[in-house]
């Protein structure tokens, strides 16, 4: 599609110019606002905290806020609450029998569940803001500790991810591309120039080879090449239609291909998978507590980041992940196969309904063995080489997978806006020359 696309054309679309700019000034908000400190945080005691922990915990929170967290601004919790809330909003409607009606019921349901949503954010932000707020307590980062400073720090921090979800529900309805998506990609982006200084930096001063060094820079390349082939790859299934007559004319039988794509999850599974794992090391950094206790000792001693069982869990948690939101939400084999039947489409040897059905779940866990794979390897390389050589967290495989989708998805859109800008403009030159020869017949009349 872009090789048939005239990108000068951006220049004469204004409503895209118009979108792009709308987008672009909204992100600039977002970033100005991660430099807006919560009030109450000592800030020398924490740029010295973070300092300690930025090779390990630290980096990571900080990668999935922007930076935010890091400096302690109002938007620390980032827009992960809405994401969290959305996604058991989307799994609980494919299993409950009440909001998959909701869901049926058109725009007035679909409203209903962003309500939910959105009811369902402010409780995660909250049960976020609080922890966070202790914990700052716990760590002497707080001038003034008290329930004063933990009210201030949970209203803050909860406006600022509301803010946030309205940011991105505006870019999406009056911008361009996914704004949600957009919010984490600027933050990951705008933090990178950063990681490659300090990268770049140890390898000057020789606590990284020029070896590791250019084959950190090999191994991004060609991980984000291999992300972009597999966020391409399609399973493409046969469709056939039969020969139908409406009304006086006759349509002859028609094929066509059900695409379905090799990782129909995207990047939903390697966020997930991060959250719960990163969850008893976020309590554990920030608790400020020198002795966490026998059971937490354990669990760091033996999930902590880089360690051979968190690499396990993290691979099955991946592959888990995997299966089920796609069988839940990404590809509800039911759906498809009810939508075949309606519209009087079958594959070739497979008979109509529970029969399409089950081939297509066959499909489907195939596909995603290698999906899977492909998620879990893309994520553990990065993982692996950043535990041995203190590479950071930026160059991960979760940082990659979503700046390489966000960024595939938005030229999409783009892409879409001026091929319409395209068609737009040769409807009107037909009907502009339409009007000049019905103007010339009846001049000669």
């Amino acid at each position: 599609m872009a090789a048939n696309l005239d990108w000068g054309t951006l220049g004469k679309a204004k409503e895209l110019r118009q979108r792009i700019l709308f987008t672009v000034g909204l992100l600039i908000v977002y970033r100005l606002g991660t430099y807006i400190p919560v009030p109450g945080i000592d800030g020398g005691a924490l740029k010295d905290f973070m300092d300690q922990a930025a090779s390990g915990i630290g980096g990571i929170l900080s990668m999935f806020t922007g930076g935010a967290l890091g400096r302690m601004g109002i938007f620390a919790l980032g827009i992960m609450p809405y994401i969290s809330a959305s996604i058991i909003v989307q799994l609980l409607t494919s299993m409950v029998p009440s909001l998959e009606n909701l869901k049926k019921e058109g725009e007035a349901g679909r409203k209903k569940i962003n309500q939910y949503t959105r009811f369902g954010t402010v409780a995660l932000a909250l049960f976020q803001a609080y922890g966070l707020a202790a914990s700052l307590e716990a760590g002497n980062l707080a001038h003034d500790p008290g329930w004063y400073f933990r009210a201030g720090v949970v209203i803050t921090l909860v406006g600022g991810t509301m803010f946030l979800m309205w940011l991105g529900e505006q870019i999406t309805q009056r911008g361009i591309g996914n704004g949600i998506s957009l919010i984490i990609f600027v933050g990951i982006v705008a933090e990178i120039p950063g990681a490659l200084a300090q990268f770049f930096a140890s390898g000057r001063s020789g606590a990284i080879s020029p070896v590791v060094t250019l084959a950190v820079i090999v191994m991004v390349v060609a991980v984000i090449a291999f992300v972009v082939f597999m966020e391409r790859a399609l399973r493409k299934v046969h469709i056939q239609y039969p020969r139908r007559q409406q009304g006086m004319k006759i349509y002859d039988a028609q094929s066509s291909h059900l695409p379905i794509k090799v990782n129909p999850a995207g990047v939903i599974p390697a966020i997930f998978a991060s959250s719960l794992l990163l969850l008893p090391t976020t309590i554990a950094t920030f608790s400020g507590q020198q002795d966490v206790g026998p059971v937490m000792s354990t669990i760091l001693a033996y999930f902590g980041p880089g360690q051979p069982l968190y690499l396990l869990f993290f691979t099955a948690m991946i592959v888990f992940f995997a299966y089920f939101y796609t069988a839940n939400v990404a590809f509800k084999s039911e759906d498809v196969a009810k939508n075949l039947k309606n519209q009087n489409g079958f594959i070739p040897g497979i008979r109509p309904g529970k029969k399409t059905e089950e081939h297509l779940d066959y499909i489907v866990a195939r596909i995603l063995v290698v999906g899977s794979a492909y998620l879990a390897a893309v994520c553990l390389l990065p993982e692996i080489l950043r535990s041995q050589f203190a590479i950071p967290f930026y160059f991960g495989g979760t940082s990659v997978l979503i700046v390489v989708s966000v960024t595939m998805d938005t030229i999409q859109q783009i892409q879409s806006h001026l091929l319409a800008h395209q068609y737009e403009g040769l409807i009107e030159k037909s009907q502009l020359r339409g009007r000049k020869r019905s103007k010339r017949g009846t001049a000669r009349k």
